[in-house]
């Protein structure tokens, strides 16, 4: 007999798998997505995944067998973790919180995580800031039988770009997929809204919806507001806007919720955004949309565009969308500094992998393989599970990745323009002067707020603490945050993933 243990997801083409393993299609959710997981591992076994299409980590036991199973999807869209016990037991859960709780889990701290963090911001690759815990990573699967664990990698991303194709045949099959999708993404019955910024991805994502209501945060601060232009285009597509004003105040407010909901520390100041936009979402509705994804697999940022002059220096340096720290800098403030522990030794297996390919496509399978799952997944998993929210992303399935993984450098980014097959065919439904809005992201004023006498006190007391000071030399930490509260707010991003690992460490290793 086949049992679920654990599962976290939503398997988007449910009703083509039920056909397929003869499962009443009128049952609900709750009862049919458990009897796809074990039909479908009892017909294709460990290529299950093969056939599955939607976000999704899952544990299978097997009592005849005595076998745990547990799988994670493609892009690591869900998080899934493990542990082994001294005793030679298999802790494991789709949050680390469930690991804590367990009978023979030893809480110690992974401090070289803290050398790789300070670079990333974000917890990148498959350990953890917990001693022994581990990520299951993206398309890959793990067998725990008879005390031995295994782990396969079932997906890799393989890239094959086609010259031969025009740019408007890549945005007609961008355009038609993703309409054939849209309506997987959702049951008939469910009723859905959808985060909107100013931006393509989520505008996109709307206009292919039938969701009538879009969700979107901002700020008093002009320059930082996307919220206009979301409810711009919610009038132009004939849809409502929900607009969330975000405070500084409630912003830092909200630190330690975040990094405790979060597991682990992540120094990326949008996540604390997000967490407000979420809970505030919450309250009016259980399901959401959001257009993540698009950014790694088309060629969404800006960075992208200098690929060419990177070429083949990429792999002596590129380790994903954030590298804030050198190594000189970390060897100055860390008290513990391991010249062994560094960051291309995460990546490095990727550059492997990508061997003959075009610099933008390296570029963007790094950003695929180890931010995405690190930072973009992790937060919208963590954040919307803590609201109470469930937040489902169309542009990550692996179909769209299957024609991103075709489409030539020339047609995601040239001179002028990032992401130029994906704005093609968002512009079959969207105005163009929204299709090709120049790309802003999820900006926060934090350099603005954390220099503020009003907002930073705790960043203040944070760096001259006594959890300060048993990682940091006190001292150079603190120059940096006075040299960025003296007006070098290039700095910021420094102070703030600091911060936000000391606000971390109190929340599991102070207060709990």
């Amino acid at each position: 007999m086949i049992s679920v243990q654990e599962y976290r997801g939503h398997i988007r083409n449910w009703e083509a798998l039920c056909e397929r393993l003869g499962i009443d299609t009128s049952l609900s959710r709750e009862e049919r997505e458990p009897l796809i997981l074990v039909k479908a591992y009892e017909t294709w076994g460990y290529e299950m995944a093969d056939h599955m299409h939607g976000m999704f980590a899952f544990a299978l036991w097997d009592d005849k067998e005595k076998k745990l199973f547990c799988l994670r999807d493609h892009f690591g869209t869900k998080p899934f973790y493990y542990y082994e016990t001294q005793d030679g037991q298999l802790l494991f859960g789709t949050t680390i919180g469930k690991i804590l709780e367990q009978p023979g889990f030893v809480k110690q701290l992974n401090e070289e995580m803290l050398q790789l963090y300070l670079s990333f911001t974000y917890v990148a690759g498959e350990n953890t800031f917990f001693r022994g815990v581990k990520k299951l990573m993206p398309g890959h699967y793990l067998v725990w039988q008879d005390g031995r664990l295994q782990i396969e990698r079932y997906f890799t991303p393989q890239f094959h770009p086609d010259e031969e194709r025009s740019l408007n045949e890549w945005a007609d099959e961008i355009h038609q997929t993703l309409l054939e999708i849209m309506p997987e993404v959702k049951d008939k019955d469910e009723v859905a809204e959808s985060f909107l910024s100013g931006g393509v991805d989520s505008s996109y994502v709307l206009a292919v919806s039938d969701v009538e209501m879009s969700d979107s945060c901002g700020y008093e601060e002009e320059r930082f507001d996307e919220s206009k232009l979301a409810k711009k285009t919610a009038e132009i597509l004939g849809r409502k806007n929900s607009r969330c004003l975000i405070t500084p105040e409630q912003y830092f407010d909200i630190v330690p919720y975040v990094m405790y909901h979060m597991e682990q520390p992540l120094g990326d100041a949008s996540a604390i955004a997000f967490a407000i936009a979420c809970r505030e979402t919450a309250k009016h509705t259980k399901l959401c949309y959001s257009g993540e994804g698009a950014d790694e697999f088309f060629g969404g940022y800006n960075i992208y565009r200098n690929a060419e002059k990177y070429g083949e220096n990429l792999s002596q340096f590129y380790v994903g969308n954030t590298n804030i720290m050198k190594e000189e800098e970390k060897k100055t403030i860390l008290k513990k500094y391991d010249p062994d522990v560094l960051p291309l030794e995460v990546v490095n297996y990727i550059y492997e992998e990508t061997q003959g390919l075009d610099p933008l496509t390296k570029m963007s399978d790094v950003d695929i393989q180890i931010w995405l799952e690190g930072d973009i997944y992790l937060n919208v998993d963590k954040m919307s599970h803590a609201a109470g929210l469930e937040i489902r992303m169309p542009l990550t399935d692996r179909r769209i990745f299957d024609i991103a993984a075709r489409i030539p450098a020339k047609y995601k980014v040239d001179e002028e323009q990032n992401k130029i097959a994906l704005r093609t065919a968002a512009a079959k439904v969207l105005p163009e002067e929204i299709a090709f809005r120049k790309k802003l992201g999820f900006i926060v004023p934090i350099r603005i707020w954390m220099a503020d006498e009003r907002y930073n006190q705790d960043v203040k007391d944070k760096f001259r603490s006594s959890v300060a000071e048993q990682f940091f030399h006190v001292d150079e930490i603190n120059k940096i945050l006075e040299d960025y509260l003296q007006g070098n707010s290039d700095n910021w991003r420094k102070v703030w993933t600091i911060y936000t690992f000391l606000v971390w460490y109190e929340e599991y290793f102070v207060k709990r």
